[in-house]
């Protein structure tokens, strides 16, 4: 048993527990996100109120992705507080690299959060544009290594490339329109082949949203898999 990770993991949660009970200045909270431990950034994240200049957004978003999870976590929530809430002025966060690269996390619920945050920052022409781009990078490379894979593959190494798939798939949802339908049925197409139900059901999501592409609807309408074809029987 490695006893100092169940030491550092006490220390962590008593530190946390501590730090929730004290108030700090903004200013403080923003020092704590830019230089503090794992704690310390987890909280400051939870407890900033507002963001007032792009300074303090890209401190924010530094912690965004490439570090520990749980500092992440609390980044995407409170970014999302301060879009939903209208209480930040979005092009603090015109990051659509940031923001592409934390859409296929490999926590689902900052995915969740991110992607809920995108759609949020659509209006944002500039930031719209890169986001999708991206996006769309991440679905052809994830096709493509899943069309390289071979039977010895680890399984562990397609889920990843199918969760990555599955959450530009469900940002695509909010963005569709700002893709060539050319490149977009060509998208569909091939989440429709996938053997991984999931997949084939935001194909499906997307289709049904988007009332395109009749070919790719007469096929999903008639999957195997009930919650794909309930998409269109169930509307």
């Amino acid at each position: 048993m490695n006893t100092s990770f169940y030491q550092d993991l006490d220390t962590n949660f008593e530190q946390a527990y501590h730090l929730c009970e004290k108030d700090f200045s903004h200013n403080e909270l923003i020092e704590m996100l830019k230089n503090g431990n794992i704690p310390q950034k987890q909280i400051a994240a939870l407890k900033i109120e507002t963001i007032d200049n792009e300074q303090d957004a890209q401190i924010l978003l530094d912690n965004l992705t490439g570090c520990d999870g749980k500092i992440r976590e609390a980044v995407a929530l409170k970014i999302n507080q301060l879009l939903r809430n209208y209480s930040v002025n979005t092009l603090f966060f015109n990051a659509p690299e940031k923001f592409a690269n934390a859409t296929i996390d490999i926590n689902g619920n900052i995915c969740r959060l991110i992607v809920d945050s995108s759609k949020l920052l659509k209006n944002e022409k500039d930031f719209s544009e890169k986001y999708t781009n991206k996006i769309l990078s991440f679905i052809d490379d994830a096709y493509k290594e899943l069309d390289n894979f071979i039977f010895r593959d680890k399984k562990y190494v397609i889920n990843k490339q199918l969760f990555k798939l599955y959450w530009c798939l469900e940002t695509l949802k909010n963005f569709y329109d700002l893709i060539e339908d050319s490149k977009l049925e060509n998208i569909l197409k091939k989440a429709a082949e996938q053997s991984e139900y999931t997949i084939r059901e935001k194909a499906a999501e997307l289709v049904f949203i988007s009332n395109k592409f009749p070919n790719i609807k007469s096929q999903l309408i008639n999957d195997e898999n009930y919650y794909v074809k309930s998409i269109f029987l169930n509307h």
